[in-house]
C-alpha cells in the first residue's frame, strides 16, 4: 500500500490544478458570457464581459471570465500581466475564483514575480470560501513533510476538496482512508472514495479503482468492469493500465482476445517505461505483420497522449468555476 500512496502523491502533485473553465459550472452573475465562453465564442465572451463590467464595476465574476480569456488568449491577445491585473480586481471583490487563479500566478511567477507566500495566503482564501482545487493545492506539500500535524491538517483540506467533487483530492483522501494514515483504516469508505474519484476524472482515481474492482478490495470483485476501467485509463496514457490491459487483451479473458491490440498497448505501457518480460515473450511470438501493426498502433497512441498533455494557459494556471 507505500507503493500505492506514492503513486496517488505523484500523480497529484501531476494534476494540481483544475480543469480549464470551460469544463466547470459558471458563477453567478456571468450567465451569457459564460454561454459563449462555453460555445466557444471567446470573442462573443469576451464583449459581453466588458460590457457587463462597464454595467457594473464592482462584477467580480465578469472580471474573473475576462481574466481568463486574456490568460488564454482567446478572443484577445493573451498577456499574463492584463490577465493577473484583472484577477486581482476581482480577487479583491472576494472572488474566490480570481483568488485562486492569483494564487497560482503568484506560485508560478507568471505576469508578477514568484511568491510562495502570497500564492499560499490567496489559496488559503479561496479554500476558506470553498473552493476545492484550493484547498486541494495546500494540502499537496502538507502530506510529504512526514509530520503528524501535517497529516491531520492535509486530512482536512483533502475532506473539503472531495466535497466540492475534486477528483484528484478524493484520489489521495481514497488511499488515506484504504491505508489508514491520518484516518482510521475503512477499506469500504476507501473504494467507495475511490469510484468518485474515477467518477470525477481523476486518472489515477480510474486507475486504482480498477485495480480495486480486480481484487474485490472494499467492494464486490467484478474484473470484468475491472478490464472496462483499465480500458478507459490506458486510453487516457496511464502505462499501468495499459499494461493491464495488454495481458488481458492477449489472454482474451473479460474481453475479445486481440494480440495485436495487446502487444500495441504493451508497447506503448513499455515506451514510458514500464517494462514487462512476459509481455515481450508474447509479442516476439506474433508474425512480422502483426508485429509491424502493434509498433504503428503504440506511435499513435504515443502522438495522441502528447497532444493530449499539451498544457495550455488554462492547464498550467487555469481558473475553477465549480462551485461547492
Amino acid at each position: 500500500m507505500r507503493r500505492l500512496l506514492a503513486g496517488a502523491m505523484f500523480a497529484a502533485q501531476a494534476l494540481v490544478l483544475p480543469a480549464p473553465l470551460g469544463a466547470q459550472q459558471a458563477p453567478p452573475g456571468v450567465d451569457a458570457a459564460y454561454g459563449a465562453y462555453q460555445a466557444g465564442r471567446y470573442i462573443t465572451a469576451f464583449r459581453m464581459a466588458m460590457r457587463r463590467i462597464e454595467a457594473n464595476p464592482a462584477d467580480a465574476a465578469a472580471m474573473t471570465l475576462l481574466a481568463e480569456l486574456i490568460l488564454q488568449g482567446l478572443g484577445t491577445r493573451q498577456d499574463d500581466r492584463r490577465a493577473f491585473e484583472w484577477y486581482k480586481l476581482a480577487a479583491d471583490r472576494g472572488d474566490r475564483n480570481a483568488l485562486f487563479a492569483l494564487g497560482m500566478l503568484h506560485l508560478e511567477g507568471r505576469g508578477t514575480p514568484r511568491n510562495a507566500e502570497m500564492a499560499q495566503a490567496l489559496l488559503r482564501q479561496a479554500a476558506d470560501k470553498g473552493h476545492g482545487p484550493a484547498a486541494f493545492n495546500l494540502a499537496l506539500p502538507l502530506l510529504i513533510t512526514g509530520k503528524d500535524e501535517d497529516l491531520a491538517a492535509a486530512v482536512r483540506l483533502l475532506k473539503r476538496a472531495a466535497e466540492a467533487e475534486v477528483g484528484d483530492a478524493q484520489h489521495a483522501l481514497a488511499v488515506l482512508m484504504l491505508e489508514g494514515r491520518g484516518v482510521p483504516k475503512d477499506e469500504d469508505g476507501g473504494a467507495d472514495m475511490m469510484a468518485r474519484a474515477a467518477a470525477n476524472g481523476s486518472l489515477a482515481g480510474e486507475v486504482e479503482f480498477a485495480l480495486l474492482q480486480f481484487t474485490g478490495r472494499g467492494i464486490g470483485r467484478d474484473e470484468r468492469a475491472a478490464a472496462r476501467g483499465f480500458a478507459r485509463a490506458a486510453a487516457r496514457g496511464n502505462a499501468i493500465a495499459q499494461n493491464r490491459l495488454a495481458r488481458i487483451l492477449f489472454q482474451g479473458r473479460w474481453l475479445p482476445q486481440d494480440k495485436v491490440a495487446a502487444a500495441g498497448w504493451h508497447l506503448a505501457a513499455k515506451a514510458q517505461g514500464l517494462a514487462d518480460a512476459d509481455l515481450d515473450e508474447d509479442v516476439a511470438k506474433l508474425t512480422e505483420e502483426e508485429r509491424a501493426k502493434a509498433e504503428s498502433f503504440a506511435q499513435d497512441l504515443a502522438t495522441a497522449n502528447a497532444l493530449t498533455r499539451a498544457p495550455s494557459a488554462a492547464q498550467t494556471t487555469g481558473n475553477s468555476f465549480k462551485q461547492p
